[in-house]
């Protein structure tokens, strides 16, 4: 498999046209017409990552975020960026972002996590523009129910324990049982009042603004930080499964990898610690 199949099959499985006119997809850094012997999936390409893809043998790697998004005016090689760009460059590695494409598409960042969290009969929050009516399935955010609704005190520790997170920030009143849920992976400040106008009791995601917290706590809406990092790594293992099973039917003996090193950005630190 050469680099340019391998973009092939990530459109398939989300359609580089999905992504949004402002994002930047597809590949990054690297050359089309080259093998790759390895891949290793992560959230942000880092210069952690690019270390760990060296000491896999990994000379391709995939990631939910784009490693160039703004136009690049200079690069100076003492700086993180810059570093990676070079120490990549002497590696031969590859870089391929995945990015709005794979928070809209079906099995994306967002079924994703709606589905880990017991969500069903999902639907988006907002579908695709590109055509709602024949790809209902698509678009950002989701928004669904709960199994068996669950007391305010049990979804918290739900999410803590999915998460993994200690704490969450909480805006607005929890009701007092929980059913229909809205999330959205990542920064989805933006969709609160999509996920209010939809019916959700709560909406799950990442990076709210205090303006959005405030009106969400005057409208009497629910909203759950849990965190960019957190509502969105999901995705990894899953587009690392998905990669597995095309290669096994494809008879392509190339090994995919999940980052086993990337970690949540922000720890909590209580004091004295």
């Amino acid at each position: 498999m050469k680099i340019k199949d391998l973009l092939k099959t990530l459109d398939e499985i989300a359609a580089f046209g999905l992504a949004e006119e402002w994002d930047n997809v597809g590949l990054m850094l690297g050359e089309p017409n080259r093998s790759i012997r390895g891949i290793l999936v992560a959230l942000d390409p880092t210069e952690e990552i690019l270390a760990e893809a060296i000491e896999a043998g990994a000379d391709c790697i995939i990631s939910h975020h784009p490693l160039i998004f703004h136009p690049l005016k200079a690069i100076y090689t003492d700086q993180p960026l810059g570093r990676f760009l070079c120490r990549a460059l002497e590696n031969e590695i590859s870089v391929i972002g995945c990015h709005t494409n794979l928070d809209q598409s079906v099995g994306g960042v967002n079924d994703v996590l709606a589905g880990s969290l017991g969500m069903q009969e999902t639907r988006p929050l907002v579908s695709a523009e590109n055509d709602p009516a024949t790809a209902p399935a698509i678009g950002f955010g989701r928004i669904g129910r709960l199994a068996d609704p669950l007391s305010p005190e049990a979804f918290i520790g739900y999410l803590c324990d999915f998460f993994n997170l200690p704490v969450l920030r909480v805006a607005g009143k929890l009701p007092e049982e929980i059913n229909t849920v809205a999330v959205c992976g990542g920064s989805g400040s933006d969709l609160a009042a999509a996920a209010y106008a939809s019916g959700a009791q709560v909406y799950v995601t990442g990076e709210v603004k205090h303006s959005t917290a405030r009106w969400a706590e005057a409208a009497g809406f629910c909203i759950i930080d849990a965190g960019h990092f957190a509502t969105e790594n999901p995705v990894v293992e899953s587009l690392v499964e998905i990669l597995q099973n095309i290669f096994t039917e494809k008879d392509i003996n190339i090994p995919v990898m999940p980052s086993a090193k990337q970690q949540n950005p922000f720890v909590y630190h209580q004091p004295g610690t």
